[in-house]
């Protein structure tokens, strides 16, 4: 988890990054609303579960996680 350090450290580009994971479960929530298929829907869920672990990704990094 070292290289990653840098990102969760510096305030600014980890603004950044949280607000650009931000936007993207927007988009995914958009797509939800729009599907038809119920397996775009479960795919779509999915990246949600996973931007939403990106967005505990300081705190694994940090060590307040395990």
């Amino acid at each position: 988890m070292n290289p990653l350090k840098p990102l969760v450290s510096n305030h600014q580009l980890w603004q950044g990054f949280s607000s650009y994971i931000d936007f993207l479960i927007n988009e995914q929530y958009r797509v939800i609303e729009q599907a038809s298929d119920d397996r775009v829907m479960w795919k779509t869920q999915g990246a949600i579960t996973a931007l939403r672990r990106l967005k505990k990704l300081k705190e694994e990094v940090d060590g307040r996680t395990k």
